[in-house]
């Protein structure tokens, strides 16, 4: 009685080991193994009707595998950057869009660069039906400096990774129901190993269908916010005042000045050539006109003869009177 287990536990060991095969083999095989355990036990209605009942699952998970085929299932994730007035504003109009289409904040990070503006990263989870509004309202926040978008099919991964869960599950309960049967210790520990072995396997392939289901149910948004430096919306919102204009003038009156010092430099090269000229003239030029001049005769200007006295007026009138 004790060999029948044994055997059924054999060809359980043998058919686990064999995962490279079709699910169709690894039934047949099992449901050998379970023909060979029931007659040993004396549970032939209960292993029938267990029968019946796996088979109905297995239709079941059929319908639903079928179901999931027939649905394409993406990833879509986008990332805007924006640049706003006040990014503490942009960001509650961001948080409130997400809030309102049903997502949620999965990530946020907000820094102030050289405290003059404000950055943030904000990562948000969105469902897939509001996925296209949700971009054009976070979009219009601001002036919309970039944005990619991106959508990957992953229908056969989802469709493959539930038909692998759905085999997985089969091979774990049919590994119980051996475990329920069995009688010797050995054949126990045995079942023991494979049955971790599945479990583990199962809860693995649990785990990347949520991810999965996850991911293509709820979109995922990037959105950086960035905004202008203090002295850039100070330039645009105000106009220049009295420093401003002091400022300007300061600076174009160095500019001159600096104009002026390059123009001196340049013809400073000319200025001193003429001022070594003009002393050379002076010392040199001096010495040759006074030693020409002492070269030179004097020549004097002859005397002039001197003229007669003209008689006075009274001297006439004597002489008219003597006549």
């Amino acid at each position: 009685m004790r060999a029948l287990p044994a055997f059924a536990a054999a060809l359980l060991t043998a058919s686990l080991a064999l995962a490279g095969c079709s699910m169709g083999a690894s039934d047949s095989q099992d449901m050998k193994a379970d023909s060979a355990a029931k007659p040993a036990t004396g549970q032939q209605g209960a292993g029938a009707a267990a029968d019946e009942g796996k088979g109905e699952q297995l239709a079941e998970g059929g319908k639903k595998t079928d179901a999931e085929a027939a649905k394409t299932h993406v990833i879509r994730t986008a990332t805007l950057s924006v640049e706003v007035k006040s990014v503490t504003k942009a960001l509650a109009e961001a948080r409130s869009v997400a809030l309102d289409a049903g997502g949620v904040i999965e990530d946020e990070t907000t820094e102030r660069v050289d405290d003059s503006y404000i950055t943030s990263h904000v990562v948000l989870r969105v469902p897939e039906a509001e996925y296209d509004s949700v971009l054009t309202e976070l979009a219009g926040t601001g002036k919309l400096l970039s944005r990619s978008a991106n959508a990957k099919d992953v229908t056969e991964q989802v469709v493959d990774v539930n038909s692998r869960i759905a085999t997985q599950r089969a091979s774990v309960n049919r590994v119980r129901k051996l475990m329920d049967q069995a009688q010797d210790i050995t054949d126990v520990v045995a079942l023991e190993s494979q049955l971790n072995t599945r479990q583990a396997e199962l809860e693995s392939l649990l785990a990347k269908q949520a991810s999965l289901a996850d991911r293509t149910t709820m979109a995922t948004v990037t959105l950086d916010l960035s905004e202008r430096a203090k002295e850039e919306k100070a330039d645009e919102d105000d106009g220049p005042g009295f420093l401003d204009a002091l400022g300007g003038g300061w600076d174009a009156f160095v500019s001159v000045l600096r104009w002026i010092v390059v123009v001196l430099a340049a013809i400073l090269p000319f200025v001193v050539a003429l001022a070594v000229l003009f002393v050379l003239w002076r010392v040199f030029g001096v010495r040759l006109t006074a030693l020409r001049a002492r070269r030179t005769p004097v020549v004097e200007p002859a005397a002039a003869p001197s003229p007669s006295p003209s008689p006075s007026p009274d001297e006439d009138k004597d002489e008219g009177k003597q006549d």
